[in-house]
């Protein structure tokens, strides 16, 4: 076939475009009154065979490589064979068949342009199958390693997936069907492939189809059915990957490469969040957007979220070099038209930021730099003070004197009645942003969430490093509990709480359940291909300084309410709960200067001042 070249189709049209009009007089009449036709047949003949070669030439149906054919070239074959269709019917039945005298029925041009439509395409997307044909058993003779695959949700990703392993052989994934709960699918076919059943049945249909690996394309799936998938495969033992969740596939697309081991994320990930997605574009779209520990782990998932929202501008706050090079040039990358610009700065260094704010002039500001792991600033506490409360109210400050029209504090539920200093410096950073709020009537929010997934200095990259070390994992104690969230989750639902502020709001993100963070150690272990008691010990320390075995959500005196938004609730009185001062700012100077001086001990009798429900560890006893 690849052999053919356009003036072979040009012969083969020739002899096609007789068949075609006797097929079309052969359908219109039954065989008794074909006879008396013939004249007819070779009028139209007669006329078709000049006529539609030099149409079709007219739209360069005799210049294209035809093994390379697309949609393109089969409406260029449409257009082509419809026109050629009306000037043959006009010049038959307008002027050759009324000069003869012979009669030709007026539905003969039309079936006639079906059947040339149908020849005339045809022999061309043959060749374009069959090279297709060829180049798909070529890659399949170089591809080593085949892998026989069964996809686990027949929806629109598991569609993809198995399209892209169509185009690409090479990459040795064979598709053998789709597994999918959903009645109404069962049965069907999708790119060629059968629904064979569902979840319950996956282990049967690995044993009866021989697959070699299961992959998860349900990237809406809560973390519980994740969490069934796996156990279902490892019941048949073959092992599983998926596709990210829906939070990490902003672009709508999903593709092999994107196809991954489950993560320990996947098994926590919840419902996806409803976001109004057309209010946080509005609050955010053609402004000057400025995002303070841009480096991070939220930082950096805030500067992408955020871009999506077309700012006019972007600028990327942080103090570490080499994270704030890296998030700047993967925004450049993904979006090159958005202006992105570094600011190497710290937040407690006032001249510095004074002159990004006059430079840049940002007009919404969200501060996710901070220290936060809690046992290091047990034994810092003056530095604590100094990076999350002291560059807070230089930020505040600065936003206020430029109108910055928004600022968004991202806190901790660590905050909430503090027993360590981490916590206790975020619940003073709340109160300066409400403080700051309350006097500028501006929307100055703070945003409370609890641990996310995968996060610098978090459990999860701790307990991979001690399995890749072989163990043991070391847990504090057996009952210790956090509230886990997703980095994108938490992210989006900032940007959500954003929208919503009016000024002075302490919102706080529905975090789902805590989790034990003994079962967290068991799934990881397990996702690593290990047995827990077997191949890696649990070693239980003791509560570190500052820890609590439970995390709280409220304050005493804090009245939550519901928002618009089903995950996002609201305290509208947080700076008014318990004893704490209407005017925080000469107390916060107070505390400063006490840090700035080094003297840990006035440092933390200042900050239970402040904040009268902070209960230091060397108290909580």
């Amino acid at each position: 076939m690849s052999i053919l070249r356009n003036r072979h189709f040009l012969l083969i049209d020739l002899a096609l475009i007789p068949v075609a009009a006797a097929g079309a007089f052969a359908l219109r009449l039954d065989a008794a009154g074909m006879s008396a036709f013939v004249p007819a047949v070779l009028l139209f003949i007669a006329v078709a065979l000049p006529v539609k070669p030099i149409i079709f030439r007219w739209f360069g149906l005799y210049g294209r490589f035809w093994r390379y054919a697309s949609v393109d070239d089969l409406l260029t074959i449409v257009a082509a064979t419809a026109a050629s269709t009306l000037a043959v019917g006009a010049l038959v039945l307008g002027l050759a068949a009324p000069l003869s005298g012979i009669i030709v029925p007026r539905s003969i041009p039309f079936i006639d342009g079906l059947l040339t439509l149908c020849l005339v395409g045809g022999t061309r997307f043959v060749v374009r199958l069959a090279e297709q044909r060829r180049q798909h058993e070529q890659r399949l003779r170089q591809t080593k390693i085949k892998k026989r695959v069964l996809i686990v949700g027949a929806g629109d990703a598991g569609a993809m997936i198995v399209k892209e392993m169509h185009a690409n052989p090479q990459l040795g994934l064979i598709p053998v069907g789709f597994v999918d709960d959903d009645e109404h699918k069962q049965g069907m076919r999708i790119h060629g492939r059968p629904v064979l059943g569902n979840r319950e049945q996956l282990p049967r249909l690995v044993r009866a189809h021989r697959v070699d690996e299961v992959i998860i394309a349900i990237p809406t799936a809560p973390g519980s059915a994740i969490r069934a998938i796996l156990t279902a495969c490892h019941q048949a033992n073959v092992p599983a990957r998926t596709i990210p969740g829906l939070y990490d596939i902003l672009s709508g697309q999903v593709s092999v490469n994107q196809i991954r081991q489950v993560d320990i994320e996947d098994l926590l990930r919840r419902e996806p969040v409803r976001t109004d997605t057309s209010a946080i574009g509005g609050m955010l779209r053609g402004r000057r957007v400025l995002v303070t520990g841009a480096g991070g782990s939220i930082g950096s998932e805030l500067c992408r979220q955020i871009a999506l929202s077309e700012p006019s501008h972007l600028i990327l706050l942080g103090h570490g070099e080499h994270s704030i090079f890296g998030i700047a040039n993967e925004l450049r990358r993904r979006w090159p038209a958005l202006p992105v610009t570094p600011a190497i700065a710290d937040v407690r260094d006032a001249d510095r930021l004074r002159c990004v704010f006059a430079e840049q002039q940002p007009e919404i500001v969200f501060h996710a730099a901070a220290h936060k792991h809690v046992p290091l600033m047990e034994q810092s506490a003056a530095e604590a003070v100094t990076n999350n409360v002291q560059g807070t109210a230089y930020l505040l400050h600065h936003c206020e004197a430029h109108h910055a029209a928004r600022f968004v504090l991202i806190s901790t539920d660590k905050a909430v009645n503090p027993t360590s200093v981490m916590g206790a410096t975020k619940r003073v950073a709340e109160l300066l942003v409400q403080e700051t709020a309350r006097r500028s009537q501006r929307p100055y929010v703070t945003v409370r969430f609890g641990n996310v997934l995968g996060s610098r200095g978090s459990v999860v990259p701790i307990f991979r490093d001690q399995i890749a070390r072989g163990g043991p994992i070391t847990i504090t104690h057996p009952e210790v509990r956090r509230y886990f969230m997703t980095i994108p989750e938490a992210v989006q639902l900032v940007l959500q709480a954003a929208v919503l502020g009016q000024g002075g709001e302490v919102f706080l993100l529905d975090m789902g359940n805590p989790i034990p963070i003994v079962d967290l150690a068991r799934d990881l272990v397990t996702l690593s291909g290990l047995q827990m008691g077997e191949d890696i010990e649990i070693v239980y320390t003791g509560l570190r300084p500052g820890e609590k075995l439970y995390e709280e959500l409220f304050i005493a005196g804090e009245e939550y309410t519901p928002t618009p938004h089903d995950k996002v609730f609201i305290s509208r009185n947080g700076a008014q709960a318990r004893a704490c001062p209407v005017n925080v700012a000469p107390a916060v100077r107070e505390l400063i200067a006490l840090a700035q001086q080094g003297s840990e001990r006035q440092v933390r009798a200042k900050l239970c001042e402040i904040v009268p429900e902070y209960r230091p560890a060397s108290d909580a006893g």
